[in-house]
Parts: C-alpha cells; structure tokens; sequence
C-alpha cells in the first residue's frame, strides 16, 4: 500500500515539524511501520470520503434546483421507496465484495449516487438557508469529533465499548421512526427525535474514527468510509430536522 514519499504531516496537538508518521504513535503500542500503514490507510478512507460528500453535494444539488427532477420523485412514493430500499440491500454486496478491486469501487460510486438522490429529496423539503445553516453546522461538529476521536485514541482511551450500547439506540431510533408512520409525533416529539438522532451519531462518529485509527484492516478501505460517510449524512439529516423543526416553531 503506498504510503506517499512526503510523510511530513501537522500533529494533532504535537509539535509542528514533526513527523507524525514516525514519531509520536496513532494509538498506545503501535511502532513506525504501524503508524505509517495506518496513516496511509485513513488517508485513502477520507479521500474516498471527500469523493463521496462532492458527489453527494452534486446529486442532491441537482434534486434541489432541478424542479421537474424534484416534482417527479416527489409525486411519485413508490421510486422514493425504491431508492430507500435499493441503497440499503446494495450495502450487501457492497460488503461482500467491499477488498475486491475495482468492483467494490464501482459499486460505491453507484450506491453513494442513489443514497445522494435520497438526501436531495430531504433537502428539497427544507428553505436553502436551512440547509446551509445544517451544511456548516454538521463540518463543525464532524472536525471537532474527529479531532477528538485521534486525541483520544493517542492517549490510550479506548471508546470502543460504546458500540452494543450505540447499536441498541440506533435499532430503537429505527423501531421509532416506523411507530412515527403510524402515530404521527407533535412538533416537540418531532424534535426530540431529531436531537437524539444528532447526538446518537455524534458518538458514532467518534466509535468510527477510533475503529478507522486503530481496528479497521487496511484492505476494508471501503466499508470504512462507508461507516463514517454514513455517520457524516445521517448527522447532517438529523440537524437538518431540528433546524426545520426550530423554524416552524419559531
């Protein structure tokens, strides 16, 4: 795996002229060769990232200011079923086949575009205010935890244990959404949901990062900006819904 011939990188709260590939460890333990392997790994999972998020900007860009684009997959609920279903099944083959080169490469591109037309849909229900205001809202809040998460992770503390307690708010969150369907929640429900579901993903953000920095194997390149781009647009969603629930009420 190429690790980049210039290994001069800034420090997260080191010394500026370090080399942090050689000098102070990404996580307790990890020797030279470790941290430049790791390094040379998150940074092809966040490139990947970075592709993901300018496409999804496009695509969602495209459902927001195309009105023809936007009128027909708002009248028409069955493709927005469609889309929802198609991008969660994919992410089976999509693991499966997540260290096969270049198929898993393709198989993102196309799953990030349709999972990016569903995000254009949500957007298109909010003014283009709301949605820049969660734009820069969410890249604050995802630096900060991930700055957090490779502090944390240099000075031993593992946050890791966290992940049944995540998943077990996330299959509520889930059950949640579904009862909302039937028994359709007031402004301070709606709200409420929106808050936890910020929240909830800003600890799965930083459960991610810590995953990426020292768990993940170097050939899940794929799945782990898969897990993070997804914590990234589900937290960005959730502060968009609170945004919009914050207007209304006002």
């Amino acid at each position: 795996m190429g690790v980049g011939t210039d290994k001069r990188f800034w420090q997260f709260g080191g010394g500026g002229g370090q080399d942090v590939e050689t000098g102070m460890p990404l996580y307790p333990g990890a020797d030279s060769l470790d941290n430049a392997l790791r390094w040379g790994f998150i940074r092809k999972v966040y490139g990947i990232i970075a592709v993901q998020l300018v496409l999804t900007t496009m695509v969602a860009a495209t459902v927001v200011m195309n009105a023809s684009v936007q009128h027909f997959l708002l009248q028409n609920f069955g493709i927005q079923i469609a889309l929802l279903l198609v991008s969660i099944l994919a992410l089976i083959p999509l693991y499966i086949w997540r260290t096969t080169h270049p198929h898993n490469l393709i198989m993102l591109g196309i799953w990030t575009t349709l999972f990016s037309v569903t995000v254009g849909m949500t957007c298109s229900f909010y003014q283009p205010a709301i949605v820049l205001e969660a734009l820069f809202l969410t890249a604050a809040v995802v630096l900060g935890l991930t700055l957090y998460a490779f502090h944390a992770t240099r000075q031993g503390t593992d946050l890791t244990f966290m992940g049944p307690a995540l998943y077990g708010c996330l299959l509520a969150m889930v059950v949640w959404s579904f009862i909302q369907l039937i028994f359709p929640p007031g402004p301070v429900g709606r709200t409420i949901f929106a808050l936890l579901g910020a929240i909830l993903f800003s600890f799965y953000l930083v459960f991610d990062t810590q995953l990426l920095i020292s768990r993940f194997d170097l050939d899940d390149y794929i799945w782990a900006a898969i897990t993070i781009y997804l914590d990234i647009i589900n937290l960005f969603l959730y502060l968009l819904r609170l945004l919009g629930e914050q207007q209304r009420s006002s």
